[in-house]
């Protein structure tokens, strides 16, 4: 589920409440641009459980009829400020990212499915399953720092870090495999 460039520094934010405004604004931008292309946009991730920490970056999961649908569209997603890039590791699925343009931080990860498909639906049975059990999402946002402290500087080792944790608790919502 490696979503980050290797050596990316790594920075936890305190849970804002904007975020939710900011992914649901994002998600209307795309369905406006795409139009019944995008079948769903989910917001995802830590930026979608409240109370924890995040990286400041809004992942959103959008769904469409078919992968050749998305990248059909390509052109348009790149028009609209994202970076294509590929599956990025993840078979099925279709990786952009924003960055803001005057900072060059990134904003938001876009992460493409076809609808059913297994890897979108493990996304979203991670985000209810946290939601749902708020001492989970607090044992979340623990592993999430000591990841962090241990691997300060390379994202990608930090997604590593907090993987098995993940595994194990989408077994328990259902969402492993």
């Amino acid at each position: 589920m490696r979503v980050d460039d290797p050596g990316r520094a790594v920075r936890l934010a305190p849970y804002d409440p904007r975020w939710a405004g900011v992914a649901a604004r994002e998600g209307e931008r795309l369905r406006a641009l795409l139009g019944p292309v995008a079948v769903a946009i989910e917001h995802i991730g830590s930026t979608a459980i409240p109370g924890i920490v995040a990286k400041p970056v809004i992942d959103l999961l959008g769904m469409a009829d078919s992968l050749r649908a998305i990248d059909a569209r390509r052109a348009t997603i790149e028009a609209a400020g994202y970076d294509w890039r590929g599956e990025y590791g993840i078979t099925g699925r279709r990786y952009c990212t924003l960055s803001d343009p005057r900072t060059g931080r990134r904003t938001i990860h876009l992460h493409w499915f076809a609808r059913g498909a297994d890897a979108a639906a493990r996304h979203i049975a991670f985000r209810d399953h946290l939601r749902a059990h708020p001492a989970l999402a607090a044992e979340y946002a623990g592993v999430k720092q000591a990841c962090a402290a241990r691997h300060p500087m390379d994202a990608g080792a930090y997604t590593e870090c907090k993987a098995p944790w993940i595994a194990r608790i989408l077994a328990a919502a259902g969402g492993g495999d």
